[in-house]
Parts: C-alpha cells; structure tokens; sequence
C-alpha cells in the first residue's frame, strides 16, 4: 500500500466533502494563520513542535484541508502570541 498516494487521496476527498462556501472560510483561516506564522519567522515543522501538534496537520490548515478543532485553534493562537479571536476576526 502507498501510504503517501493513499494519504493524498484522503486529502482530497476530505478538503472536497466541504461547500465552496466553508472552504473559503478554511481558506482564509489558513491563511491567517500562515501569515502569523511566517511573521514568527517560523517553520509549519516549528509551529506544529511548539503547539504540539503534527507538521502535516499544520501543512493541511494552512491549505484550507482541515476543518480545525477549536482546541487545536486555541493551542495555535497561543504559541504565536495572539487571541484565537484575532484568527477568527480574519474570516469576516
């Protein structure tokens, strides 16, 4: 088994199961939060270490993939030094 190709496919099928709608808001949610971290000077590996969380994780927020857990959004605003609301003020 492809483990890459069948995580892919995953990917895929995941970020499609959203309206255009919700993926514009994962969109621009992602983007906030890479505009934060790229401030911090700060890798995707960097900031998935200081939130504990996984590299690839990061990687699949920032391209609007995942539909992030609130407590996983809290732990990413606090380790860049910001309100989660200042993530959420960013959607509009």
């Amino acid at each position: 088994v492809d483990l890459k190709s069948s995580f892919a496919d995953f990917s895929e099928k995941t970020a499609m199961s959203y309206s255009e709608q919700e993926r514009a808001i994962l969109i621009k949610l992602g983007n906030a939060i890479r505009e934060r971290r790229k401030a911090k000077g700060w890798s995707q590996e960097e900031l998935a270490f200081q939130a504990g969380l996984d590299r690839t994780y990061i990687g699949s927020i920032e391209r609007g993939e995942r539909n992030i857990a609130a407590l996983n959004l809290v732990k990413i605003a606090n380790v860049l030094g910001i309100r989660t609301a200042e993530l959420l003020e960013e959607l509009g």
